[in-house]
């Protein structure tokens, strides 16, 4: 994996692992369903951000020009 790519995808990974524990939290102190859903949601996007940034790194190392 390339450097720069695996320390951005790694940072990430650790902030969806922080907005999942919180939803996990939100859930067991049964919250405000559209809060629990807005906190989902971020975690949704955080993934897809994720995902941009591996398959970002798939195309850079593993599919030729």
């Amino acid at each position: 994996m390339i450097a720069d790519i695996k320390k951005r995808a790694s940072h990430r990974a650790k902030i969806i692992e922080g907005q999942f524990k919180g939803l996990q939290k939100m859930i067991d102190q049964e919250e405000y369903c559209m809060d629990i859903l807005t906190q989902s949601l971020a975690i949704q996007k955080s993934l897809a951000s994720l995902n941009k940034l591996i398959l970002e790194n798939h195309l850079r190392t593993h599919v030729a020009d």
